[in-house]
């Protein structure tokens, strides 16, 4: 299996021919988008390509793979929002795009060392540009990482950097060797709870870090009050702050998990599929708890999981989410009854436990169920036969 990893890397010497190719891609991201718009759906990425492939390299300059990227980037961009059509959470509608974010292919567009990139720009050639690296990121300029296809992004504070995509390739276990599976929870309490096949568990504390939110949501309800020039420099500002904050947390929870689970030796982390997590609860929060759970980064958290797990050689599965929170992990009854707040208590079989922890114990064992599950369609084979 894969594993890839992205390194912000800021870009120390920017100068005009960066700003002008980063404005130069927007513009040709923009003519795309202009035509997939008119014409009424998704256009797939070759026959867009073959459209708009000599307008971007005649008419505007562009180099031969940046206008290979171009179409490619918005025909995905398109078959998104066409997902969402379909999920109705969208309608159809034109993509604009900003000069904020460049999409650069490894050798053909840009080369890095430790302390320059390269980069392709659109009126000087190949030029160099000095990046700030830092001592944990030295590692992915080894073996056996490989560059993979980067970008170049204008952050809010104005800053450019180089957010360098590294991968490789590690040996993924056998899922039907696997002998001790592990559950996670994610919510806001607790940040996250796990709980092995053996019944191992880990609480990881999100009090502290609920309260810290609390007062930049209230930082923020203030300044969006004031509503001057000033205040909203400051809620940009703030902005960035909560979001480095929290992915710091998560960075540190994830790092955490993944540790826990090498301890106990686990095969396979389960985690719930939050895919549309948001639309399906909203409707059952009170008011003031939508914004604390909306802006809560819970997918970024099983992300940074299932990367650091995949780089110690655990696989991840995502199991369906309903009913874990509500379901007795003892007798399997399902009742909204069961819960109250963070305590579990069965109104069947009278098992009590923590609330976290049950859902985590039920993903876990949705997550070794899954494995039974593949064995018996055949996707499995645990049979050997002497030759």
């Amino acid at each position: 299996m894969e594993s890839t990893k992205t390194i912000q890397l800021k870009i120390i010497d920017v100068d005009n021919d960066l700003v002008e190719t980063m404005q130069k891609y927007s513009e040709g991201m923009n003519y795309v988008s202009e035509v997939v718009f008119q014409n009424g759906k998704v256009i797939p990425a070759r026959k867009l390509q073959r459209i708009v492939y000599g307008y971007l390299r005649e008419k505007l300059g562009l180099k031969s793979q940046v206008s290979c990227n171009i179409p490619r980037q918005v025909a995905g961009s398109y078959k998104t929002l066409s997902d969402q059509i379909k999920c109705k959470k969208s309608e159809w509608q034109k993509l604009v795009y900003t000069p904020s974010s460049m999409t650069l292919s490894y050798k053909r567009d840009y080369t890095i060392t430790e302390d320059s990139v390269s980069i392709t720009t659109f009126s000087s050639g190949r030029k160099t540009y000095k990046i700030q690296n830092y001592d944990y990121a030295l590692q992915y300029f080894k073996e056996p990482w490989k560059f993979a296809a980067s970008k170049v992004v204008k952050h809010y504070n104005g800053d450019y950097y180089f957010h360098l995509t590294v991968s490789q390739e590690i040996e993924e276990p056998a899922i039907e060797k696997a002998s001790t599976f592990m559950g996670v929870d994610v919510g806001i309490n607790y940040l996250a709870v796990a709980s092995t096949t053996d019944k191992k568990c880990k609480f990881f504390a999100g009090g502290e870090i609920k309260n810290k939110r609390n007062i930049y949501s209230k930082m923020r309800a203030r300044l969006q009050s004031k509503g001057t020039l000033s205040a909203k420099r400051v809620l940009k500002r703030l902005a960035g702050k909560e979001q480095r904050f929290m992915k710091d947390v998560n960075h540190c929870i994830s790092k955490a998990i993944v540790k826990f689970a090498v301890q106990e030796k686990v095969s396979v982390i389960g985690l719930e599929d939050l895919t549309d997590i948001r639309e399906n609860t909203n409707g059952k929060l009170r008011k003031k708890q939508r914004y604390l759970h909306n802006s809560w980064a819970f997918r970024q958290l099983q992300s940074f999981v299932d990367y650091k797990a995949k780089q110690v050689g655990i696989l991840v599965e995502y199991v369906n989410p309903e009913y874990t929170s509500q379901t007795c992990n003892r007798c399997n009854h399902i009742s909204k009854n069961n819960r109250k707040g963070l305590r579990f208590h069965c109104e069947t079989c009278g098992f009590e436990l923590n609330a976290d922890l049950n859902s985590a114990r039920n993903i876990e064992h949705r997550t070794r169920d899954s494995r039974y599950i593949l064995e018996s369609q055949g996707c499995l084979s645990t049979i050997h036969t002497d030759t």
